[in-house]
């Protein structure tokens, strides 16, 4: 079963957070959580480190992941892993493969005309809403 990741990635005030536009399918132009795969023999958060560097340049140092649950999905033969955290300090985000841009989260996360993850990313900030005073 292949193993993915999605990283939430909050600025240092809570109110913001780390969106990419999908530059190629699936979801291709929509807004999404970088993330990518967990190599065969790689940890989960080893992977989140490695892929969070790769797609944003934002280090181990700038910032402390959490692994906050988990999707597994039988039909499509893989999980993923969400893992959310809070920038130390300011970081200067840059990306090749997405159009990386900071989210205001007032927005309708659950709308899938413009969000991937038929409403996942919204369920994902509610579930961090609900507990960022236990890790944040």
């Amino acid at each position: 079963m292949q193993g993915y990741n999605v990283l939430m990635i909050y600025n240092q005030d809570m109110d913001q957070l780390l969106m990419c536009k999908r530059a190629k399918d699936p979801y291709k132009g929509l807004s999404n959580l970088v993330g990518g795969k967990i190599e065969p023999g790689e940890t989960g958060i080893a992977a989140a480190y490695r892929e969070l560097f790769e797609e944003t340049g934002i280090s181990k140092e700038d910032i402390t992941l959490h692994h906050i649950m988990d999707f597994k999905y039988y039909l499509q033969h893989c999980f993923v892993e969400v893992y959310a955290g809070k920038l130390k300090h300011d970081v200067k985000v840059a990306g090749e493969e997405n159009e990386l841009y900071w989210s205001d989260l007032d927005q309708d996360f659950f709308d899938m005309s413009l969000y991937a993850g038929e409403g996942n990313i919204g369920h994902m900030i509610e579930q961090v809403n609900m507990s960022k005073d236990l890790f944040f």
